[in-house]
């Protein structure tokens, strides 16, 4: 049975109809035409499809969307801020970590929760936070410096998300 499913998407509220069985990354790639968030395995496993659920770094491939009902969801799409790119975006630009570009959204969203959740970290802490995020090209080593140039301030502060009432 069909409902509609409310909540904030890139700090906009939306409307949507869910079918129960559909997971957020279904919701959100084939309702709301967000391509960001990649369907690379469907199982959790590779992080392609890693969006921020109210503040933490989620496979969105794992969670069901109706249960998103009135809570925040951010995209790669959301983060950044009049035309700029958010500072872990640009991080990973400047250090070219991207390769092929398929897992990049989700490890952004991956970095950008764990640094919001611990912007002073170790390098095996940024490796650690990064692990649930495969990369195809084995492009790793250029994510983590990319991160640890954002821990160290080399892009400029990490703006927090402010969130809309549905």
């Amino acid at each position: 049975m069909s409902k509609v499913l409310k909540f904030v998407l890139n700090g906009m509220p939306v409307k949507v109809v869910a079918e129960p069985q559909e997971t957020l990354l279904q919701v959100l790639r084939e309702k709301l035409s967000l391509t960001s968030p990649k369907c690379g395995c469907n199982h959790g496993d590779c992080g392609s499809c890693t969006v921020i659920l109210n503040g933490k770094a989620v496979k969105s491939c794992m969670i069901i969307a109706l249960t998103v009902e009135g809570k925040s969801v951010v995209t790669v799409d959301g983060l950044g801020t009049d035309g700029k790119l958010h500072p872990v975006q640009q991080a990973f630009h400047e250090y070219g970590a991207p390769q092929c570009g398929y897992c990049t959204p989700g490890m952004v969203m991956a970095a950008t929760a764990f640094l919001n959740e611990n912007p002073n970290p170790s390098y095996d802490e940024v490796k650690d936070a990064l692990a649930g995020n495969l990369c195809r090209c084995g492009g790793y080593q250029k994510y983590v410096d990319a991160v640890m140039a954002v821990a160290k301030g080399e892009f400029g502060p990490i703006p927090k998300g402010s969130d809309v009432d549905v």
